[in-house]
């Protein structure tokens, strides 16, 4: 300020004109030049006594002085509390209107929301009301339950689904019982829910159920089922005994799977009541439009949650009754004749020749659909341990038919015979009498004999006769027999019934 003699270049200065913009007011402030350290009422006394300096030389030292009425309210901290207070004033002055609009607005939404609040107070004494609304969202949580069911991606599977190792874990089951492998099904590592996630438990119950096979029955447990019903007379012990083992067998084994299979379904619908929520909730704000304002009401949302598991629970409860009585069923003794023709058509072919097809094509519906990338064929071997391999077109002769060819294998088709001493391992069949029996121990040689007269092992063998034991030939046929009953049972039985018991009861 000392620099300035002259009232037109204070004036100038002090103005900011060219450099400043119009709405902007600069403000000017001078410091003591003493820097030592000092005590605050010792500075406040500096800063007072430098703008008595400054307002004093502008007063007195400059020709003609300054612009007091325009500048002095800019000039020294004496001023800067004024200052500030005049440009708060002056910011809500210029704020206002647009405040006030903005406090009318919000005054406008909150009438708007007392007088819905109101209006709802009013219709819980309105009972008829009430009710409506209360079933017109129970009505459109089960339309989103069936939509989910049916197929839908909405709301994102990726926050909502789960994948199989997370439906296992969150719903406490753990593995399948009885199944010592490891059951990977087809899109495992995706998320997944609805009608999706339905689908994919029931191929996993089918390779779980794949995987079984019949256990090992120890001699004794053999013994005692064939000699009761060699004792009973007739010709069919061995396969009599070989099917009630395979029946004994399937109830102890495959009944927990199918119970295993109830509660995994259960789970997966479960877990659709607060998928439907969120679906009906997005739609009901995407549409603008409520089917059933029922929100607030908390008790309501309790109850309804409650009942819709209370019905999942009935559902597996009667599916569990339903799958067990076709357990029953075709485990009975009198259901044999509703498959023995087929079972009698794969006799002659290995323990599970005769099922391969009917897995391969239960397993052939799956698509992986997961990012596996290419595989090689022992990974995808691997990969489906738990299903065969699908049984090919068969080998031909070359003229001749099928239909000709099974004729020919039922019409020769030989049924093995309670094996007893008098007949040998093979399953030759021996004719009775004393005439026919001394041609055979004629033909004998010495360490034969002795096996017939000391009771030998001929029922069971013991390794000598080039054919198998009946022991052995019982363990086979038990094994076909238990696959035959899977398949009747998971593929005619379980699969309809799980589906119709659960999505359309």
């Amino acid at each position: 300020m000392q620099e300035f003699s002259d009232r037109w270049e204070v004036d100038r200065y002090l103005s900011a004109s060219g450099y400043l913009g119009e709405t902007t007011r600069p403000f000017f402030v001078a410091l003591p030049k003493d820097r030592s350290t000092v005590s605050n009422d010792e500075f406040r006394r500096q800063i007072s006594q430098v703008d008595s300096e400054v307002l004093g030389h502008l007063h007195d030292g400059i020709k003609g002085g300054y612009d007091e009425e325009k500048f002095k309210p800019y000039i020294g901290f004496c001023s800067l509390r004024e200052y500030l207070e005049s440009e708060l004033q002056k910011r809500y002055k210029e704020a206002a209107p647009a405040t006030l609009a903005l406090l009318e607005q919000r005054c406008s939404e909150v009438n708007i929301e007392l007088e819905r609040l109101d209006s709802k107070i009013q219709a819980t004494s309105d009972v008829s009301h009430l009710r409506k609304s209360a079933m017109m969202h129970a009505a459109s949580i089960s339309n989103q339950v069936g939509v989910l069911i049916d197929g839908a991606a909405d709301p994102a599977p990726e926050q909502w689904g789960k994948t199989t190792e997370e439906e296992r874990s969150e719903s406490g089951i753990g593995s399948w019982p009885g199944v010592t492998v490891d059951i990977k099904p087809a899109n495992a590592i995706l998320r997944l829910y609805g009608g999706a996630a339905f689908e994919r438990v029931m191929h996993e119950f089918r390779c779980a159920a794949y995987s079984i096979e019949c256990p090992p029955v120890s001699r004794e447990k053999v013994a005692n089922i064939l000699l009761a019903h060699a004792g009973r007379g007739g010709g069919r012990g061995v396969a009599e005994a070989a099917a009630e083992i395979a029946r004994t067998a399937a109830r102890s084994w495959l009944a927990p799977l199918l119970d295993t299979a109830c509660d995994r379904l259960a789970f997966v619908l479960g877990n659709l009541f607060d998928i439907a929520i969120e679906r009906n909730r997005s739609r009901e704000s995407e549409y603008g439009r409520k089917t059933g304002d029922m929100e607030g009401y908390v008790g309501f949302h309790a109850a309804l949650r409650h009942a819709y598991n209370s019905i999942i629970k009935d559902l597996a409860k009667q599916c569990k009754q339903l799958v067990r009585h076709h357990l029953d069923s075709v485990t009975s003794p009198y259901s044999q004749v509703f498959y023995e023709n087929d079972f009698h058509g794969s006799f002659g072919s290995s323990a599970n020749s005769y099922f391969r097809h009917n897995q391969a094509s239960a397993g052939s519906i799956w698509f992986e659909l997961s990012d596996c990338g290419q595989v090689s064929h022992d990974e995808r071997m691997r990969d489906q341990e738990n299903i065969p391999p699908e049984n090919n077109a068969r080998q031909k002769t070359p003229g001749k038919g099928t239909e000709a060819r099974d004729v020919h294998r039922e019409s020769q088709m030989t049924v093995p015979e309670t094996p007893s001493p008098d007949q040998p391992c093979d399953g030759v069949k021996v004719d009775v009498g004393p005439r026919k029996r001394i041609a055979r121990i004629g033909n004998r040689n010495p360490e034969q004999l002795m096996k017939v007269h000391n009771g030998g092992s001929l029922l069971f063998g013991n390794g000598d006769c080039g054919s198998r034991s009946a022991y052995t030939e019982i363990c086979s046929l038990a094994a076909q027999h238990f696959a035959r009953i899977r398949e009747v049972l998971v593929e005619r039985s379980v699969t309809s019934t799980l589906n119709s018991g659960f999505l359309t009861p």
